[in-house]
């Protein structure tokens, strides 16, 4: 579960040309925060807010600047996003411990977001893609919700180490969709949910028309195993489709083996899309970690037109472990969020 709020340490501070009361905090190595000038020091310890955090007015009012403040799920407050000052990204909120006394009792790794009130941000849910619940999320199937590389310097200094080498596939700006088969049961999920079949539900029409059903038994069988299929639901009414498809379609980024619980490897799972005749998301060169990749490097490398369609930018990129199919982590490129976020 992604951990909205956090305590952190300021591990450097940055000036911002030009800027007499501004400068720019680094949170862990990783995220970048404009800050005002004098308020905090290398070295602080202080509370960070990530980016898509739906912020209570009364933690911190400021941030409607002096205006009526919005409302979501019932909460009044603010959504954090990412921005740009004076030309410097930042990317979040940092506070003071000293003045949010309800962390006190909160241990250093915590997840501070229900003390301070701190909920998810999520857009809302078009009616196409709501549908039926049949329950929540499969619990043998892991959600696709990789980490940010903001979050990831001290494991990106050991990968460095270790030269780990690691697939690199596109991002794509979608919906989540997941379709499995276990226990003799073929099930098609949104983020969230299991859905039943429903006319009109976009995941179950992608599915009815890619027979992803059958395909699906056929790869079970095939294999052995009871499996997932985990991709990106594009196209028409789908975010702003981005990629100009005219029509629904589904984009394999994973294969997950609900036996093992485990996703199958890079090369086997490319085998079986090309096998089945399914597609897959964009696949890069691998890229070996050789000591001198770091956060920017990786932010860098994610920001570039996409493969779907050259004239958008693309959301970014997802590394996954060629010897540990299980660790993964996600760059999303920042020209992606500041033109598409708003």
């Amino acid at each position: 579960m992604r951990k909205l709020a956090t305590f952190r340490d300021i591990t450097d501070i940055i000036p911002i040309p030009d800027a007499d009361s501004i400068e720019c905090a680094i949170v862990d190595g990783g995220w970048q925060v404009v800050v005002r000038k004098g308020n905090y020091q290398k070295g602080d310890h202080v509370i960070f807010i990530e980016i898509d955090s739906w912020v209570p007015t009364e933690i911190a009012p400021f941030l409607s600047k002096g205006k009526e403040p919005k409302e979501y799920n019932g909460v009044k407050g603010e959504r954090l996003r990412t921005v740009k000052l004076r030309k410097q990204i930042s990317q979040g909120l940092i506070l003071s411990c000293h003045e949010y006394p309800q962390v006190n009792s909160c241990g250093k790794d915590d997840d501070l977001s229900e003390v301070l009130g701190i909920i998810k941000w999520e857009p809302e849910i078009p009616a196409n893609l709501r549908g039926k619940i049949i329950g929540n999320f499969p619990s043998f199937i892991p959600k696709t919700d990789q980490e940010r590389v903001q979050n990831l310097s001290f494991e990106i200094a050991q990968w460095n180490n270790n030269k780990e080498t690691w697939e690199v596939t596109e991002k794509l700006d979608g919906s989540s969709m997941t379709v499995y088969f276990h226990n003799d049961v073929f099930g098609v999920c949104s983020r969230n949910f299991d859905l039943a079949m429903e006319e009109g539900n976009s995941f179950w029409r992608v599915a009815i028309n890619k027979n992803l059903e059958t395909t699906l038994k056929e790869m079970c069988a095939y294999y052995g195993k009871s499996l997932a299929l985990q991709g990106e639901l594009v196209g028409p009414g789908i975010q702003k489709n981005l990629y100009a498809l005219s029509d629904l379609d589904f984009f394999v980024f994973d294969i997950y083996d609900i036996n093992s619980g485990s996703y199958i490897p890079s090369n086997m799972r490319l085998n079986l899309i090309k096998m089945f005749n399914l597609n897959s998301v964009p696949v890069f060169a691998p890229i070996t970690f050789d000591g001198n990749m770091d956060i920017t490097s990786l932010l860098r490398l994610a920001e570039d037109k996409s493969l779907l369609n050259n004239k958008s930018e693309r959301e970014g990129l997802v590394f996954k472990n060629m010897n540990h199919p299980n660790i993964s982590f996600k760059a999303i490129s920042n020209k992606f969020l500041l033109k598409n976020e708003g």
